[in-house]
């Protein structure tokens, strides 16, 4: 079954561990492994294969590589099914049979490897980086470790801030892109503002170039207020992280 921290792992790697564990089960076998490129891989071209091993639910599959195997001239392959293990503690709302899937989801949330110690960084507070897309439920996580006693940090409160009259960027951005971005009462209008940089590439860079760094700060400066409170866990919110 596969695992989670495999799917970011290289293919070189992944290759290596499924041969080791292949040749432990029966070495006295010749094993090719490739990389699937498309949905069916050597098994419509390759005219030394004879047999496909299939699952209930994958014999459709096996089927249809037989019907392009004979598109290219090849003779058709022997499908030969397997029954799949049922899973004695799958939930109401999983399948019944052992499926990578159904396990990837129960171990999402679960700490499978121990965090790796750096000699160059603190061992408190150990900073959480939480990052992904609107929707994503970044906030709501965020407020569950909250709850359970982690320090949080709102990147898009520090981006705010960064901007506010007095902020570390307000004055820089705008000496760079003029007193027109500027309100009545001396706010930055984020509008134009953002009207001057949107599908800018040149533009965008500027402003980043001033605004990240500041940022990265504001957050080092946040981590350590945590550290001084004694927190042990600094959760950074963010949908763009700082490494």
């Amino acid at each position: 079954d596969k695992v989670l921290p495999e799917l970011i792992e290289p293919y070189e790697l992944r290759a290596a561990k499924l041969r080791e564990f292949l040749e432990d089960v029966k070495p006295s076998l010749c094993y090719d492994i490739v990389p699937l490129a498309d949905p069916f891989g050597p098994s419509v071209t390759d005219p030394d294969l004879q047999c496909l091993v299939v699952s209930e639910e994958t014999h459709r599959g096996g089927e249809a590589v037989n019907k392009k195997r004979l598109e290219n001239g090849l003779p058709e392959l022997a499908l030969y099914e397997i029954q799949l293990m049922k899973d004695p503690e799958h939930s109401q709302n999983e399948e019944e049979k052992i499926s990578s899937s159904s396990l990837r989801q129960r171990l999402l949330g679960t700490l499978l490897q121990p965090p790796r110690r750096d000699p160059a960084l603190p061992l408190r507070p150990y900073v959480i980086g939480l990052t992904g897309g609107t929707g994503s439920g970044k906030t709501s996580m965020a407020k569950l470790l909250g709850q359970l006693g982690a320090f949080v940090i709102d990147a898009d409160q520090l981006g705010h801030a960064v901007y506010a009259p007095g902020g570390p960027a307000c004055e820089p951005v705008v000496a760079a892109f003029g007193t027109e971005i500027l309100n009545k009462d001396g706010t930055i209008n984020r509008k134009v503002l953002g009207a001057k940089v949107f599908g800018n590439q040149e533009q965008l860079k500027r402003l980043t170039d001033i605004v990240w760094p500041r940022i990265a700060q504001m957050v080092k400066e946040r981590v350590r207020e945590a550290d001084a409170q004694g927190k042990a866990v600094c959760v950074l919110d963010a949908a763009v992280l700082l490494e």
